[in-house]
């Protein structure tokens, strides 16, 4: 089972590298295509949003089908979204494909989480959970970066070809490797609506609300930060993104154990972390080495949170964890647009330091969702629904 676990991390590794590669590509895709780099930008904000309305809408379009040709599908699409941005003739069919990839983002995404159940016992769950989640900070320590020096040595057509190839090897391996995933329980509607009276479930979606559209508010202004404010050299950026990619992997390793037992308190340590580097960046983070320590600390405290979260809404809904994961999703990629976009309207009309300021505390509010549901630091594991695992079903048949 461990190897279909595997299989869904990367897809979420392919998934968030075919995201976030236009952000290394931009000029080149813009020059090529006659579109200013503000309106190639769109090849990353639109993707967000269709993924906010997918991770809800898919779920609910596909009610009892085996969750294995589900992702499968999606994979599929992926691949030949992939090949229509490295074929684009203009910059609307590169639009028209990252809508697709948008698509295939917001359903791999809302059923990921809750496959980690499905693949490997109870007690399990929670390094399973730690390996998925893992692919986000993997793609950002690999994928955006291999992506963009690829770009550079073939060109950003050649970027987007890679993602084909990536797309195609996870579909194989998740036809081999995972076994067949029929729906517990198809998402229905009135489960969604059943879910927004759940208490410890609202906190936490309240939660990821705040701390993703106050850290994806400062992230996508961290390159003009580190130049502007820390005096660090264009060519030492990218090397420190890696360095910031690294410790978010350690990061999401070390809170796995932690926020099994203890969802609450864990993310609440993340926050006050988290939001102590937005705080300190501009008032500390002015010499190239402050500014470095601080953008590491930063990534150690965000790469905790997703898998921090993640259990959190897995605990507070286990016998519902697709309804709640498709919930959890909306709201994840709605937050990064509308904190992105945010962010770019504060940047323009008062600079860049006080971006990371309101950021700071719009994650530091995140205290008062934990405080709003102190039952969420019951642990996951023993809350969770007696579930056979692909393996046991067969044992019980025979």
């Amino acid at each position: 089972m461990w190897l279909g676990v595997l299989t869904v991390a990367l897809g979420i590794f392919s998934m968030i590298t075919a995201e976030q590669l236009p952000v290394g590509l931009l000029p080149s895709m813009s020059e090529q295509l006659d579109v200013a780099e503000g309106t190639a930008g769109l090849t990353v904000t639109v993707p967000g949003v269709v993924a906010a309305v997918s991770s809800i809408g898919l779920p609910l379009a596909v009610g009892r089908l085996d969750r294995r040709v589900l992702l499968a599908v999606l994979l599929a699409v992926m691949a030949v979204a992939s090949t229509v941005s490295a074929l684009a003739p203009n910059f609307t069919v590169l639009l028209a494909s990252r809508l697709l990839v948008g698509v295939t983002i917001g359903g791999f995404w809302a059923i990921a989480g809750s496959l980690a159940m499905r693949l490997v016992p109870a007690a399990s769950v929670p390094r399973a959970l730690v390996l998925i989640f893992g692919g986000v900070g993997a793609a950002a320590v690999l994928g955006v970066p291999v992506g963009t020096m690829i770009g550079d040595l073939v060109g950003w057509r050649g970027a987007f070809w890679s993602l084909t190839g990536l797309s195609v090897a996870v579909l194989i391996a998740a036809l081999v490797l995972l076994p067949p995933l029929p729906a517990a329980e198809p998402v229905r509607l009135r489960a969604l609506r059943a879910q927004l009276g759940n208490p410890v479930l609202m906190a936490g979606i309240a939660a990821t609300a705040l701390l993703i559209a106050g850290h994806y508010g400062a992230y996508v202004f961290v390159s003009p930060a580190l130049r502007d404010v820390s005096g660090v050299g264009a060519a030492a950026v990218g090397p420190l993104l890696l360095g910031y990619g690294i410790l978010g992997m350690i990061g999401n390793a070390a809170a796995g154990g932690r926020a099994s037992r203890a969802p609450g308190r864990t993310l609440a340590s993340i926050v006050i972390v988290l939001g102590a580097a937005l705080v300190l960046f501009p008032l500390l983070g002015t010499t190239p080495w402050t500014g470095a320590a601080l953008l590491l600390v930063w990534g150690l405290a965000y790469g905790a949170a997703p898998v921090a979260l993640q259990t959190w809404i897995l605990g507070a809904a286990p016998d519902k964890a697709e309804a709640a994961t498709a919930i959890y999703c909306f709201v994840f990629n709605l937050a990064i647009a509308l904190g992105a976009l945010a962010s770019g309207l504060v940047v323009d009309a008062t600079g860049v330091r006080s971006v990371f300021w309101i950021a700071a505390v719009v994650v530091l509010l995140v205290l008062l969702a934990v405080r709003w549901a102190p039952t969420s630091d019951r642990p996951t594991a023993s809350r969770a629904p007696a579930m056979e695992t692909p393996a046991q079903e067969r044992t019980t048949q025979r």
